[in-house]
């Protein structure tokens, strides 16, 4: 609607170039709140994207291109009457936007560094300097906790587009709709930094026992105090774990049934405190239980299933495994691989024996190379166009995929899966 309105109302009298770059400016303001406005919490958010890791997905989405936005701004606008405060906050908003992306994309580098240039880029990663910032700033809990002033550099360049936006004097209409904007994306921020807190469905636990099963695997079992959250299987939570080191925060996939007594989370050792989490934690600890959030359901596929999971992807199948009561009501092959022999693998075929809808294929990739798309198919059987699809694993695993499956004939409304690497 607002870009609408900015084309349809351009004035003769501002040269192209100027209300080009004003326009994009404006657009980016929209961008950056609706991404604000994804990350509230809110339930009807939730639900409208079916679940917090695709709005978190679209949030990402959505602020890299509103930033991107911001170059073009910058390179073509111009105002004979840019006010002091105005240019002050234009550049306190890009610079902290910017520098919230990058840090963003760090863990991730690999990604989105060409491979010739990552022995140079470690050596520079690794240099004694850039080692002291990492330490000082590095870690999940500090780049959340400055993630969160996101809002803040929004509100700077949004007050900046207000002092300082000419195509605004002659048109209401524009004005009022980017105020609109604005207030709706900066209310959104301000009530999940002031409010949510207050509506926020939370569940005290205690550390029940704390389980390597492998190295760089932990299964953590957590007990209730008092009423215990309510979830559907495939579905995480936000846990609060006091550690020997202080609070930490995550997102974990629920690895347990409804119906048992503990709460219990499988967790592999990739960065933060999680890479020494049997050491940080021991039984007897306080935990704190916020959510449930997803919507990673089988109950929604069709007759004919295939569920694939790549190393600690397996933690929702693993709790759809364990809910099982009684027949399936339709046929699912499994397909479970990892390097070594996989975690839980005995439990997934007894399970699977007692069940006669459901055929396990548990891979070790070092001995019998990595799963296939090809794999998949001929071991599901049927026709592609009848399967639906459940994945959950590394990005780049399912990304590929979703794409062959895609070439092979499996609709896109029948292929799911859990993002897990957005936390």
């Amino acid at each position: 609607m607002q870009g609408l309105i900015w084309v349809v109302s351009r004035p003769s009298d501002v040269s192209l170039g100027s209300y080009l770059g004003q326009f994009l400016g404006a657009e980016a303001v929209l961008l950056l709140s609706v991404a604000l406005v994804l990350i509230s919490t809110l339930p009807w958010v939730e639900a409208w994207f079916d679940g917090i890791d695709r709005a978190a997905i679209w949030h990402r989405r959505l602020a890299i291109t509103g930033l991107a936005l911001l170059a073009p701004h910058i390179l073509l606008s111009s105002s004979p009457t840019v006010t002091q405060l105005g240019g002050a906050l234009a550049v306190i908003g890009a610079t902290g936007m910017v520098g919230l992306a990058l840090w963003a994309i760090l863990p991730r580098w690999q990604s989105v560094v060409p491979g010739s240039l990552r022995p140079l880029f470690l050596a520079a990663r690794n240099a004694r300097g850039v080692k002291a910032f990492r330490r000082i700033f590095g870690g999940y809990d500090r780049w959340r906790a400055l993630h969160r002033t996101t809002g803040l550099f929004v509100a700077a360049g949004f007050v900046h587009g207000v002092l300082d936006g000419t195509a605004f004097d002659t048109s209401p209409l524009r004005y009022w709709t980017y105020l609109a904007v604005g207030a709706v994306g900066l209310g959104f921020y301000l009530y999940r930094e002031l409010l949510a807190r207050f509506f926020r469905a939370l569940h005290d636990y205690q550390v029940a026992t704390v389980k390597e099963i492998e190295p760089r695997l932990v299964e953590i079992a957590l007990r209730p105090i008092g009423r215990g959250v309510d979830f559907v299987p495939g579905q995480f939570a936000m846990v609060y774990l006091e550690a020997k080191d202080g609070w930490h925060r995550h997102p974990f996939t629920i690895a347990s049934a409804p119906t048992d007594q503990n709460l219990r989370f499988t967790i592999k050792a990739l960065g933060d405190y999680t890479s020494r989490l049997h050491e940080l934690v021991e039984p007897g600890m306080p935990a704190v239980i916020g959510g449930p959030h997803g919507r990673f359901d089988h109950r929604r596929g069709t007759d004919r299933q295939v569920w694939i999971a790549g190393g600690v992807g397996v933690a929702p199948f693993l709790s759809w495994l364990r809910s099982l009561d009684g027949p399936l009501p339709y046929r699912v092959d499994f397909f479970y691989s990892a390097v070594g022999t996989p975690a839980f693998a005995d439990e997934i075929r007894a399970i699977a024996d007692r069940h006669d809808a459901l055929h396990a294929h548990v891979i070790d990739t070092s001995l019998e190379g990595r799963l296939t798309v090809e794999r998949v198919l001929v071991g599901a059987g049927g026709h592609p166009d009848q399967l639906s699809v459940f994945m959950c694993g590394p990005a780049a695993m399912l990304s590929a995929f979703e794409t062959q499956l895609r070439r092979a004939g499996v609709a896109s409304r029948h292929i799911h899966r859990e993002y897990f690497d957005w936390r």
